[in-house]
């Protein structure tokens, strides 16, 4: 028996059927084809539209994985990446014996676990406050808020040099004022940890703000209604209502920022403290380590190694963090 199935999709295309017994439908193989290319299609503007960002990923992220086989040698810009002798682990070896590694490590993965938890509580906190506020005043708190992290490491660096100055600085003009001896800030690398936390927060905590007051502005206003029916005060609907709707969001952000634990700011951990070498026990980290290998020694081998741990090591660390979430609730987990 012959019959005509209409695609709802698409109502102009009609294809043809025949019933071939037990109520099985048999389709029309060139009607068939239409169809399944007029459902590809708008797939096809999606991918065009990606295109951009695909060809910068590729260029900038898949053709440089040839510089793999780099930690491996003894490079020589002379003798070129194919030229140069291959000297097996000796960058690693050298690398992981070196004293300077262990220091490294520490103060890149140690800053950047304070930065996630600081920057995931202030920011948090300040996206509360700003669901509190008028609508009148929240494009001004996020103007305001949103500022310090236009700016560049650079003007921040002068900025902080205006305050911390040993002769002409604001907070030894004012110990001069109280008759106290002035800080050489330069000079002493214990209170630098607080400062660059202090920066980074400074910078990074209103935009983080701004993303989960975002996620806030998608939690149902009814759920608060209700809350407040059933006697529940601001602060019990802040820890029953708003920080589990936005769960998702913290736990996504969490993830990738774990990703880059150790990933140093070379913004931050170079400009900041000016690149003075006696504050390296507490600014040093794994990317500025790796500029100065690149400057000074113009060791290529011993720097690609150090990157290329930087990554495995990032990469493991996704994959651990990603498995934890997965087992706490497989929908917060990114794949």
């Amino acid at each position: 028996m012959i019959g005509y199935d209409h695609d709802m999709d698409n109502p102009a295309t009609t294809i043809k059927t025949s019933r071939i017994g037990n109520g099985r439908i048999r389709l029309n193989g060139p009607k068939l084809a239409r169809r399944a290319w007029y459902r590809q299609k708008g797939f096809w503007s999606l991918t065009f539209l990606a295109l951009p960002a695909l060809s910068f990923l590729f260029v900038f992220n898949i053709v440089p994985l040839y510089g793999l086989i780099l930690p491996f040698q003894d490079f020589s810009p002379i003798t070129g990446l194919f030229g140069s002798p291959w000297v097996g682990f000796a960058n690693f070896k050298f690398l992981f014996n070196s004293e300077t590694l262990f220091e490294i490590t520490r103060n890149t993965v140690t800053m950047n676990l304070l930065f996630i938890v600081f920057n995931t509580v202030i920011g948090v906190t300040l996206a509360i406050f700003m669901t509190e506020v008028g609508k009148g005043f929240v494009k001004l708190f996020q103007t305001i808020l949103f500022i310090p992290y236009l700016l560049s490491w650079v003007i921040i660096s002068f900025a902080t040099l205006a305050f911390l100055n040993y002769d002409r600085g604001i907070i030894n003009s004012v110990l001069e004022y109280f008759n106290k001896p002035p800080v050489n800030w330069y000079a002493d690398p214990k209170p630098w940890p607080f400062i660059i936390l202090f920066a980074e927060v400074w910078r990074i905590a209103g935009y983080a703000a701004l993303l989960y007051y975002a996620a806030l502005m998608g939690i149902g206003a009814e759920l608060y209604e209700a809350a407040a029916i059933d006697g529940a005060g601001k602060l019990r609907q802040i820890f029953t209502i708003s920080i589990p709707g936005i769960m998702p969001v913290i736990i996504i952000v969490n993830v990738l920022a774990v990703g880059r634990v150790f990933n140093g700011d070379m913004g931050l951990f170079y400009n900041l403290p000016l690149n003075q070498s006696i504050l390296y026990p507490a600014t040093d980290v794994i990317d500025t380590y790796v500029f100065r290998a690149l400057t000074t020694l113009n060791d290529f081998g011993m720097s690609a190694a150090t990157g290329m741990y930087q990554a495995v090591c990032g990469f493991v660390l996704v994959m651990l963090t990603n498995w934890v979430v997965k087992k706490y609730d497989n929908d917060f987990a990114l794949f």
